[in-house]
């Protein structure tokens, strides 16, 4: 369903992998688009040609998530930039990271510290701001905000299986994730705002590779019901569509994209 126009999409890590895809989904159903990312600042411009080739409004915007300050700067750029084209009226929490291999005896704190920063503080902190400005108890005369919105979590199938022998933290993590879009979709049912989750399973991009080990999505195929990984371009459909006017009765909702591994 093809979006009113002015309004805009954050997506967290919008450079890579399922935070690109959806970038490009959320293009073709009408919304303009910022493009965060950490780093790598080429993908993230490449992203919004693409977005700009679909004849859409886009930015790339650099911040890292689980930098408070920094996700604060970030939404104020927004504001004077983008904010002047669109609307924010969209959030995909998406940033996030894997690690390597580890049983939990073996994990430092140093690795736990930089998972729940990312993957936890930093969706709060960027789920703090899109609230500040999309609930409707924000909402003043002659201002864009308060106009409600959506917010997409993107968790995993992880949080449910608990990453036995790999990575518990990332599990852990994605577990919080569920939890926050539960509570948080009830505190703000009466403010315009919907909050809803993707729980992707095995899904070929290259947060594997990151975790260091590049093939793991083709090497497990064998044990996913459908035999095959997941895609990114299959996960960001489910997010567009909870972001979307079609899912307006939908809120603390979380969908598996998991190809059936879902549940031991």
């Amino acid at each position: 369903m093809a979006m009113p126009e002015k309004r805009y999409v954050l997506i967290t890590g919008g450079s890579r992998g399922i935070g690109a895809a959806c970038a490009l989904v959320c293009a073709r159903q009408g919304w303009d688009v910022a493009v965060n990312y950490t780093q790598d600042g080429a993908a993230a411009q490449s992203v919004v040609e693409q977005v700009q080739a679909l004849g859409r409004h886009a930015v790339a915007v650099q911040a890292d998530v689980a930098d408070e300050a920094a996700v604060i700067a970030m939404f104020e750029i927004l504001d004077a930039g983008l904010g002047r084209h669109s609307v924010l009226a969209g959030l995909i929490n998406n940033a996030g990271v894997v690690d390597k291999a580890c049983r939990v005896e073996d994990m430092t704190g140093e690795r736990l510290q930089r998972m729940f920063a990312i993957n936890v503080f930093g969706t709060f902190y960027a789920t703090r701001q899109a609230v500040l400005r999309m609930s409707t108890r924000r909402a003043a005369p002659g201002s864009n905000r308060g106009r409600g919105g959506a917010v997409v979590n993107i968790s995993s199938v992880a949080a449910r299986l608990g990453g036995a022998g790999q990575y518990v933290d990332y599990a852990a993590s994605k577990g919080a994730i569920d939890t926050f879009t539960y509570g948080l979709a009830r505190e703000l049912a009466t403010e315009g705002v919907r909050v809803n989750g993707v729980r992707p399973g095995i899904i070929d991009t290259e947060i594997h590779a990151s975790g260091g080990q590049p093939g793991r999505a083709r090497q497990l195929a064998a044990t996913i019901p459908v035999q095959r990984p997941g895609t990114a371009q299959e996960v960001a459909e489910a997010a567009a569509w909870l972001l979307s006017d079609a899912a307006s009765y939908s809120t603390g909702a979380v969908i598996d994209v998991s190809g059936g591994r879902s549940c031991g």
